[in-house]
């Protein structure tokens, strides 16, 4: 394990409300931080042949608080394919993916 977590949200209709729960609370963190940029949030639908996507929540290392708050597990890095940034800057991206070319 690399200090990555994860959390399946479930269903992508019933995401939103949770989603704005970590949105609100990564706010906080952040702005406590110091706005890091290896301090991110990431998003993916994922569906694997099922009728509904679920959501999975990746939270980097320097989320760490915001991971333990929803009870995120640990987890691999992610592959930067088909993430979406759902909170944290742009920089983001070439800090924690810097083999990416995004």
């Amino acid at each position: 394990m690399n200090g990555w977590f994860s959390k399946s949200f479930g269903d992508a209709l019933l995401a939103s409300e949770p989603l704005g729960q970590v949105e609100e609370l990564f706010r906080s963190e952040y702005a406590k931080a110091g706005s890091l940029k290896e301090m991110a949030i990431f998003i993916r639908h994922e569906s694997e042949g099922r009728l509904h996507c679920e959501v999975m929540v990746y939270f980097s290392p320097a989320s760490v608080i915001v991971a333990r708050e929803f009870d995120a597990g640990p987890c691999e890095t992610p592959s930067p394919r088909g993430l979406s940034l759902f909170a944290g800057a742009e920089e983001s991206w070439l800090a924690l993916f810097p083999d990416s070319g995004d």
